[in-house]
């Protein structure tokens, strides 16, 4: 199941440890939250920092919708790391379909903003489509997660 190598990963009670890239992953999945959440440190004008972002309230409301499935994982992998409650378990086994679920959405709302803009190049959205691009790498290719997610597995 191990190799030597896998020993890096590996706490000092023995579990895999969640890998960094997937809390960026969630990061860029959950962006609405957590600009939503910035703003709030704003007294003065709340609205300012999401217009920065998203000009066009729709979509910031597109954005919490699709980012609400990044913030259940994380609550996910935030139960995994206290190994509570156990009757989780078998859905953090599902954690890696979400995952994909999750970017097959983000990529459809991307598809959806660049036809909304007439295919025309923004670095904001062409920064999206690599972050989308290389976490798909990751998801097919990772060993770090694959084990991760298999270790509070039940039985």
């Amino acid at each position: 199941m191990y190799s030597f190598e896998d020993v890096r990963w590996l706490d000092d009670k023995g579990h895999v440890r969640p890998p960094l890239l997937l809390y960026l992953l969630l990061l860029f999945l959950a962006r609405g939250w957590c600009i939503f959440a910035m703003s709030l440190t704003d007294g003065s004008d709340r609205a300012s920092l999401v217009r920065l972002f998203f000009p066009e309230r729709i979509d910031f409301m597109v954005s919490l919708a699709a980012g609400i499935g990044a913030v259940v994982i994380f609550f996910l992998v935030t139960c995994e790391r206290r190994r509570k409650p156990q009757w989780l378990r078998p859905v953090f086994g599902q954690i890696r379909p979400m995952l994909w679920c999750l970017l097959v959405v983000d990529a459809a709302l991307l598809w959806f903003r660049l036809k909304h803009n007439g295919f025309m190049f923004e670095w904001s959205m062409a920064l999206d489509g690599l972050i989308l691009f290389w976490s798909a790498l990751y998801l097919r290719a990772s060993r770090h997660l694959k084990l991760y997610v298999r270790d509070w597995q039940p039985g």
